[in-house]
């Protein structure tokens, strides 16, 4: 099994360094230098990869069955005890079957439990809507206390775990299904949890963007540079709150252009977080925000999910130029397509 620290890669790793695949290794991995920490599931241990964890460690991993609001409760109680819960189900269970004990029992409380909740967003797009979870974003940020972190593939999921046992108190890692495409090279690119990462530097736009969509807006950006001449700023927000406040109103005064990618409802998500702090400020940009507008998903696998919604490289690509009024030139030659 390859390291995870500077791991080098080729296509054969590929299931082992999905961002659940990493979670379960890094936690191991602390696990070992820090006896406090234990993990609890919900009969998903094998599909949310904290079993890694259990193989580890069997003593420190409790599997309370299919009952989350348990599941959270004794994750408090471990946390009133002296011990660093991490808490491992899917993102819908977690954030709104359990949303009583996690308001209540967990953050109300303030206590140290780290929710790692996988399949977020349309990752499951096959198993319907009662397996999507695109509201998650807007209620964990809701919660008085809770660190949301959005990682955008398995090495940002490796900081950000990491990072989450610094920091004290309740915090919700969002993770997707585990079939995300990698951004980044390394854990080496300066992971801090309320500090932006600049994918890349512009002048005459910026996407504000997290998860899955990070990989998509680097992609994005770079088309707009070779085929429309526009510099376009990329900012990886990982961490929903605290947000980075700073990096926001940057980017509104030095590029005059924002557009905001997730995957998540319109509604409470990365997109208002960043209205919130643009319309707090008075300084004057253009905005607009890209995801699920005020419904249900579709059904579908979540590529396909990914392109009807616009939260792709091409959809990003065809909202920019419509804000900057660019009219993309017509390729009608189709013999290179073929």
């Amino acid at each position: 099994m390859p390291e995870v620290t500077g791991t080098t890669w080729n296509v054969y790793d590929a299931n082992t360094l999905t961002q659940a695949e990493i979670y379960g290794r890094v936690l191991t991995e602390l696990g070992e230098k820090d006896a406090r920490i234990v993990a609890l599931t919900a009969d998903l241990a094998r599909s949310t990869k904290i079993g890694v964890f259990g193989e580890r460690f069997p003593e420190r991993l409790v599997n309370v069955g299919i009952a989350e609001q348990n599941l959270f409760g004794m994750a408090a109680g471990m946390a009133k005890a002296g011990l660093v819960p991490f808490v491992s189900t899917m993102s819908v269970f977690a954030s709104m079957r359990a949303l009583e004990q996690v308001r209540t029992d967990i953050c109300y409380q303030g206590l140290d439990v780290k929710i790692i909740a996988t399949h977020g967003g349309i990752s499951f797009g096959q198993a319907g809507t009662t397996h999507h979870c695109t509201e998650d974003i807007a209620i964990m940020r809701a919660l008085a206390g809770m660190t949301v972190i959005v990682p955008a593939d398995g090495f940002e999921t490796a900081n950000a775990v990491r990072a989450c046992v610094e920091r004290p108190g309740p915090a919700y890692i969002r993770l997707g299904r585990g079939f995300e495409p990698l951004h980044y090279d390394s854990e080496d690119y300066g992971f801090r949890i309320g500090q932006a990462v600049e994918i890349a530097p512009g002048g005459d736009f910026t996407i504000v963007c997290c998860g899955v969509a990070v990989y998509h807006a680097a992609q994005a950006a770079t088309i707009l540079a070779e085929t429309d001449g526009v510099s376009v700023r990329v900012l990886n927000m990982h961490t929903l709150k605290p947000l980075d406040d700073a990096a926001v109103l940057s980017a509104a005064r030095e590029t005059g252009h924002i557009l905001t990618v997730e995957e998540h409802t319109v509604i409470g998500g990365l997109g208002s977080a960043v209205a919130d702090v643009l319309a707090q400020s008075g300084v004057a940009c253009t905005f607009a925000k890209v995801g699920l507008p005020d419904c249900y998903s579709e059904v579908g696998y979540p590529e396909d999910l990914y392109c009807h919604y616009g939260i792709d490289i091409d959809g990003i690509v065809d909202r920019i130029r419509v804000m900057l009024g660019i009219v993309a030139e017509l390729d009608e030659d189709w013999e290179d397509e073929v």
